[in-house]
């Protein structure tokens, strides 16, 4: 199994400097950077240490996945957002449980006692209400369906549908944002008996930068999308 790590970047120049040096690039077969846009010196450092860098011409998160989706080489897929939030000394074991058998693998920031100390009240309730509802809908198991740290098959996007742009037109279109492919990739994955599997490995705080968070239109829209997908064939 080829494996492909795909970190993303806007304005992470602080984030990037202090992880991306903590991955092994024996790790994987492929690393790619996809840059939202950075302004900061993040795609400059990017580049003068040997990453491969994509530009998105979209913004959103989705649109960073599916512009690289040519482009990835690996037969399974890691996410990361390299801006201290997802602790890389955790990314061998994400990649060992995937080998296992599992279609995706969650790095949960919740399980076996772990917690995020990147949360707030709110973020903390939203993050527990979801793979609450997730959980009961769907009849899962998750400790965390939200976090962007996770493995999974390349075959797992096309599987789901998830690089179908229909797939998240009708809650985009209500709430006036674009939205990523983790809630869903959850959702669906739960939904269709995929093998699931959990890494707990907590959240450190980010390094530098500023959070992009769009707490209450995301909220909205994702939350929208998971009662959608229970009613949906």
């Amino acid at each position: 199994m080829k494996v492909t790590l795909l970190a993303l970047t806007l304005n992470e120049i602080d984030g990037v400097r202090a992880i991306m040096p903590r991955i092994s690039r024996e790790w994987f077969d492929q690393i790619l950077i996809l840059d939202g846009g950075s302004t900061d010196g993040t795609v400059e450092w990017a580049r003068d240490n040997g990453y491969t860098v994509i530009i998105q011409r979209r913004p959103g998160i989705r649109f960073a996945y599916l512009e690289a989706l040519p482009l990835i080489e690996g037969d399974a897929v890691v996410s990361i957002s390299p801006d201290g939030n997802c602790d890389p000394v955790f990314l061998p074991r994400l990649v060992a449980k995937l080998r296992e058998g599992y279609d995706l693998v969650i790095g949960s920031r919740y399980l076996d006692g772990m917690k995020s100390d990147d949360d707030d009240l709110v973020t903390a309730f939203g993050n527990w209400l979801f793979t609450r509802t997730v959980n009961l809908l769907y009849g899962a198991h998750y400790s965390d369906v939200m976090v962007i740290y996770r493995a999974f098959t390349k075959s797992l996007i096309y599987d789901l549908g998830l690089d179908r742009d229909e797939s998240y037109t009708l809650p985009e279109r209500l709430f006036g944002t674009v939205i990523s492919w983790e809630p869903l990739m959850s959702v669906r994955a739960a939904k269709r008996g995929k093998r699931i599997g959990e890494v707990p490995v907590g959240e450190p705080k980010r390094i530098g930068g500023e959070r992009k968070l769009q707490v209450l239109r995301w909220g909205a829209a994702y939350y929208f999308q998971v009662w959608k997908e229970r009613f949906c064939a």
